[in-house]
């Protein structure tokens, strides 16, 4: 097949996708990608400027990244800044605005108003507070590269206060975090906790900000165990000793104010610490997943369940659940682990519209579903529409997962809502 007959491929599949993505018709999708449906691709296969910008938009990608996925040689990819600014207010009421949709859940709001601020920052620090406030915004999308973006914007800008810059830090390290860019998460964490040690906190914003720092380096850690196992030990023997500085923290923040969401994390710790324990062997990896099977028996039903950081924590259990079966030798009783886990894990992602947790669930299921096929029980994969448009808002979400999601959607079956 020539290099244009695959990119017309290619584009067709980009093009269907955002049609199921956004539920558009045909009419919508020509309203909403800006030519008639049947001249969507181009016999050269190479589609315009225009028409990469639009489907970036509506798959909720970088320009970068449909360009990537449509073209069969090495490009660069376009970045995009908003230049939406809103209405210009008074800062302080703009901030105070953008913190009260952050607390109500409301993050397309929270950017809406971040952008507003950044329009009527006059001084650095306002700058910088701005581009923590976008970055919240970005982050409670699921936009992780948006708000990497926004917190090396704020960390340029000179002279901000301490609070500030350490406000950014930490989401630096979050964003990295969540883009599996784990050394660079590590790296900025470490940085975090050196500050702490150096100037250890009096007050509630330091306390939390130290114990994030432990959190993100703990299970940037974690993470690595399978990402270097030649040194998967150190890796783990690392991440027991940041979860269990973090969960003591959260504990101790919980007590003293009364808020239940430091406890949700202390929780994440103490199930992020069963995982990385069953590899240094301090605890059977089997226990392990019974404890974890356990601990979820908490959430049974995921649908009256209060959202929030407790919840959270348990949709992080059933994700170490799952890693900790992925090390173990294939068995009937791993496999009924795996399966519990990744739907558990799911359940909680769409009740939280959690989409970290979704990317993790997605790529678990189809490890499970592998397994599955290679001990010949051909397992149906069936997917409804609302499901595909969630698999690709995680493509375009988590860049190293895109090629795990073009495999789940060639495997399974799309049906009809």
């Amino acid at each position: 097949m020539s290099d244009t007959s695959v990119q017309r491929d290619r584009l067709r599949k980009i093009v269907h996708l955002a049609q199921v993505y956004r539920g558009w018709t045909r009419a919508e999708a020509s309203k909403g990608l800006g030519r008639e449906f049947n001249k969507l691709i181009p016999d050269s296969g190479n589609p315009k400027l225009d028409l990469v910008v639009a489907l970036a938009d509506a798959l909720d990608w970088t320009i970068g990244d449909v360009a990537e996925s449509v073209c069969t040689n090495d490009g660069g990819c376009i970045q995009q800044q908003s230049t939406e600014t809103g209405d210009v207010g008074v800062f302080a009421s703009l901030d105070e605005a953008a913190r009260a949709c952050h607390r109500c859940g409301d993050y397309t709001g929270m950017v809406a108003k971040a952008l507003q601020m950044a329009a009527a920052a006059t001084k650095a620090s306002e700058r910088a507070l701005a581009a923590n406030r976008l970055a919240g915004g970005w982050d409670g999308l699921g936009r992780y590269t948006k708000a990497l973006a926004s917190v090396q914007t704020g960390l340029a800008e000179p002279g901000i206060p301490r609070k500030t810059r350490l406000m950014l830090q930490a989401n630096l390290a979050n964003a990295h975090y969540a883009l599996w860019h784990l050394v660079e998460a590590r790296a900025t964490a470490d940085d975090l906790v050196m500050r702490f040690a150096n100037a250890p906190p009096d007050d509630r914003f330091g306390r939390v900000g130290e114990a994030f720092a432990f959190y993100v380096r703990g299970n940037s850690e974690r993470r690595l165990i399978d990402v270097d196992p030649e040194d998967s030990r150190l890796h783990a023997s690392r991440a027991r000793e940041d979860l269990c500085a973090s969960a003591a923290a959260y504990r101790s923040l919980a007590d003293q104010f009364s808020d239940e969401s430091y406890s949700g994390i202390a929780n994440s710790c103490a199930g992020a610490l069963i995982e990385v324990e069953s590899v240094l062997g301090i605890r059977d990896p089997l226990d392990a997943l019974d404890e974890i099977a356990a601990g979820l028996d908490t959430v049974v039903d995921v649908a009256q369940a209060e959202r929030g950081d407790w919840l959270e924590s348990w949709g992080w259990w059933a994700i170490f659940g799952c890693n900790i079966a992925s090390r173990c030798p294939d068995s009937p009783e791993v496999q009924r682990h795996l399966a519990i886990f990744t739907n558990k894990a799911s359940e909680i992602a769409e009740r939280l519209m959690n989409w970290s947790l979704r990317e993790r669930a997605f790529t678990f299921e189809h490890m499970r579903r592998r397994i599955a096929d290679r001990a010949d029980a051909n397992e149906p994969w069936t997917l409804d529409r609302e499901e595909v448009r969630t698999i690709a808002g995680t493509m375009g979400r988590f860049p190293a997962f895109r090629d795990v999601g073009w495999m789940i959607l060639e495997k399974a079956t799309v049906v009809d809502d």
